[in-house]
């Protein structure tokens, strides 16, 4: 108890700056018509602040002959993930409650992505400081994961979803990054410029933290999400269940690495990622079964990460 218990609090202490962002959504101090805007400050100057301060301030990545892997787990983590539930959501749906194709492919999409930022960025932080840099490198495979096989699968088709990614700017803050610690041009950069994006990117994670807590509410209000529970289920099944089995097996045959270790058991505890619920707006297919997946999956994850993270740590040889 005592090994799991500094485990349990980081996770509630994640989930509570969640909690303050929906007071203040409930006291209308961060308001709805706030949203885009922060949200486009977070991902698009916080966000690559905090990764060019981590980059510039580790010696963990150490060439591009390594980076690579984290970034391919990723990807081919996340690329599974869909292939998984979208099987799973195909040959199953009428009997999980998924009647329709609009729902298969909402169900396929939220539950193939395991939420890959603002949650297990903080937990890495504060027990596995020296694979920041692999979660980082690993997030940038989930975004291309996510803007090629999960558009797909949400739109119906490939589309433009490459043209989303190359317009990303956490990922040409990563690629920029690399590039610097590869040249070893980074110990260049001055000073103070580097003191102002550690201080702009030591914002980046309770901004988001923030943010999708008062987002989650709205979708509370919602009493769709309560409804299905076979989707409800099936969703925790795989998501929380199959996949975390499946990741952790995996991670302990292919690395050797502490750190990538570490990125693996970190993925294989983390409920539905939130973003997909944009998608699957902007695309206008089935946001009830989407809701129900990340509600109901953030809400397990009260436990289930928790007790993962526990096995994982146990499991993983961390």
């Amino acid at each position: 108890m005592s090994e799991v218990w500094p485990i349990v609090a980081s996770v509630l202490g994640v989930f509570l700056v969640m909690g303050v962002g929906a007071g203040c959504r409930q006291l209308k101090w961060l308001t709805t018509e706030a949203d885009r805007t922060l949200a486009n400050l977070t991902a698009n100057v916080m966000l690559p602040a905090y990764f060019i301060g981590k980059f510039a301030t580790s010696t963990e990545i150490g060439s591009v002959t390594t980076a690579w892997q984290p970034t391919a787990f990723g990807f081919c983590s996340t690329a599974f993930g869909f292939g998984i539930a979208y099987l799973i959501a195909r040959s199953l749906g009428p009997k999980i409650g998924l009647t329709t194709d609009v729902s298969q492919r909402a169900f396929a999409l939220c539950v193939g992505i395991a939420n890959y930022g603002y949650i297990p960025l903080p937990l890495a932080e504060k027990f596995y400081p020296s694979a920041v840099i692999e979660l980082i490198l690993h997030n940038v495979g989930v975004d291309v994961a996510l803007w090629s096989i999960g558009l797909a699968i949400i739109s119906g088709s490939g589309g433009n979803g490459w043209r989303g990614m190359l317009k990303s700017a956490p990922l040409w803050a990563v690629l920029i990054s690399v590039a610097l610690s590869e040249l070893g041009w980074i110990k260049y950069v001055p000073a103070p410029i580097l003191s102002a994006i550690g201080a702009i990117g030591a914002c980046a994670i309770p901004l988001g933290l923030l943010l999708s807590g008062a987002i989650i509410v709205d979708f509370l209000k919602d009493g769709a999400w309560r409804g299905s529970p076979r989707t409800i289920f099936a969703a925790i099944g795989v998501r929380q269940i199959l996949l975390p089995l499946i990741m952790l097996a995996m991670g302990r045959w292919l690395f050797a690495s502490t750190d990538l270790r570490a990125v693996v058991m970190l993925q294989a505890a983390m409920p539905a990622a939130v973003f997909p619920i944009v998608l699957t707006k902007l695309y206008e297919k089935d946001t009830e079964t989407a809701l129900r997946v990340v509600l109901w999956t953030s809400i397990a994850g009260l436990v289930l990460m928790p007790a993962w993270l526990a096995a994982g740590t146990w499991w993983m040889g961390l």
